[in-house]
């Protein structure tokens, strides 16, 4: 059986219906559009999707730091006495 990643989850047809009515049920709270009892989509709302891509850059940009922090070959040296 499938894992459901929302509280609230709404019939592909229901969602087809209206689904600006879903949206106002939901409250804020990401939703999951199911198609044969499998979710199809999520549904969120812009301020989460932005939240959601904000953390994927963070993280990308996090393995990026370890990955040079790790290869100390282009390490470069500075002095940072005078600050």
């Amino acid at each position: 059986m499938e894992t459901i990643l929302a509280d609230v989850a709404v019939s592909m047809s229901e969602f087809k219906k209206n689904p600006a009515a879903v949206l106002r049920r939901a409250n804020n709270r990401p939703v999951a559009v199911l198609n044969h009892n499998r979710a199809a989509f999520y549904m969120v709302e812009p301020p989460l999707f932005e939240a959601l891509m904000e953390e994927l850059a963070d993280q990308e940009l996090y393995r990026k730091v370890l990955r040079r922090m790790a290869d100390k070959s282009k390490a470069v040296e500075v002095d940072i006495g005078g600050l």
